[in-house]
């Protein structure tokens, strides 16, 4: 049987490995003149349009001042727009603008297909077990989401959940 301490351990052991190789892959496939904060800007703005400036340094890591600063940068190549919020006047909201928008699918587009190159050295089977991975780790830690506990009743196939855990113990 796996427990969530068997799980929680092998997420912090395997997630900062993936992670730090979509840094690595981002840095090759965002574009010469775009940086990695830039591009973390572009992508959360995606995903977040109207998002004030100080959502965008907070999710990028930037003080205020660097992130406006880099902004600014961003609205002077057009890869950003500044708006002001219907809801008050003295916020100013940012959104990808149609060339940032563009940018960012190419950067991805290519960032993804390393990714795919790399997850081709997996078996059918494991890139299932890794998509499925995927799919049940999104509600626990995507944010806003519900608890998963709340919403579902107990597993009992805890054995397939087991078996699943053995390549990575093999690994460690």
């Amino acid at each position: 049987m796996a427990s969530a301490d068997d799980c929680a351990r092998n997420i912090l052991e395997v997630v900062p490995l993936v992670v730090r190789a979509l840094r690595a892959t981002m840095r090759q496939q965002r574009g010469a003149n775009l940086s990695v904060p830039q591009f973390r800007s572009l992508w959360y703005l995606s995903r977040e349009a109207g998002a004030s400036l100080s959502a965008v340094a907070e999710h990028v890591g930037l003080t205020l001042p660097s992130m406006s600063k880099m902004i600014d940068g961003l609205v002077a190549r057009r890869l950003v727009d500044r708006g002001i919020s219907t809801r008050d006047r003295r916020q100013v909201t940012l959104a990808l603008s149609p060339l940032g928008r563009a940018t960012l699918r190419t950067a991805r587009a290519r960032t993804q297909a390393r990714v795919a190159e790399r997850l081709d050295a997996l078996s059918d089977s494991e890139r299932v077990t890794v998509i499925r991975a995927m799919q049940a780790l999104r509600p626990v830690f995507e944010p806003g989401s519900q608890s998963v506990a709340a919403r579902k009743p107990p597993r009992r196939h805890a054995a397939r959940s087991a078996a699943a855990l053995r390549p990575l113990r093999r690994q460690a």
